[in-house]
């Protein structure tokens, strides 16, 4: 046998525990599978696919605890109840909100805050978290070793997260009342299910912006400036 077919087979036997997954069976059981997509993945990839799992799925939970508040926006669409307005919203990539007039990412969740705008600002919001958020993630649901992610993409993507919480806190509309309800403060019954989803999220964007910074040894260009006046920063824009 030669030297580099020996050295072949080393190097896969020792990738070997990495391309194995446990699966737990109906009687609860664990097994271990050989998946060999997982050759092909480094324990980074492994993470970034975890996140966006979890990213997304705060997302959806934000929009339906969105659409629970307010009614009155999902109703706008003229969807038959809530669940058909999230079913809708979350096939964010094939369908956008014709509303929003071809709008993603920051400026269409700009519209959600914008008094004059008269339809689903629940839609505007979270399509445009969705949409910007899928833009740091290169609009892949999976990575491997090849793939090439931007850490100051997702950098931003978190700063806009924050912009979001700030936006839904203090948009009114003339009368004083929130453009879109969210957290509930009254008196000492206080509900903040929104501000903890969205720190979540913030963390796990966060986490990854700092990784990819560290493993591709670039600085992340840190942003000084007030949520209060700030426009969300561009995503899919930066190269």
């Amino acid at each position: 046998m030669s030297l580099n077919r020996r050295r072949f087979i080393a190097a896969a036997l020792m990738l070997l525990p990495a391309a194995c997954a446990t699966r737990r069976g109906t009687d609860g059981q664990e097994t271990t599978v050989f998946s060999p997509k997982y050759l092909v993945k480094s324990d980074i990839d492994r993470v970034v696919d975890l996140s966006r799992e979890l990213v997304m799925a705060a997302l959806s939970r934000i929009a339906d605890k969105l659409y629970r508040r307010n009614p009155r926006e999902w109703k706008k669409a003229a969807h038959s109840g809530r669940e058909a307005a999230m079913a809708s919203l979350l096939r964010y990539r094939e369908i956008a909100p014709a509303s929003l007039a071809g709008k993603t990412e920051g400026a269409a969740a700009l519209l959600a805050f914008d008094p004059g705008y008269a339809d689903d600002r629940v839609a505007a919001l979270i399509y445009g978290l969705l949409t910007m958020t899928d833009a740091a993630y290169e609009h892949k649901n999976e990575f491997f070793m090849l793939d090439s992610l931007d850490a100051q993409k997702f950098y931003n993507c978190a700063r806009n997260m924050e912009i979001a919480v700030w936006k839904l806190a203090a948009a009114q509309d003339a009368t004083g009342k929130p453009l879109i309800y969210s957290n509930e403060i009254e008196g000492a019954l206080q509900n903040l299910s929104f501000e903890r989803e969205f720190g979540g999220v913030i963390a796990l964007l966060d986490y990854v912006a700092n990784i990819l910074a560290d493993k591709s040894g670039r600085a992340i260009t840190r942003v000084t400036h007030s949520i209060a006046t700030s426009i969300f920063l561009p995503v899919s824009l930066l190269r």
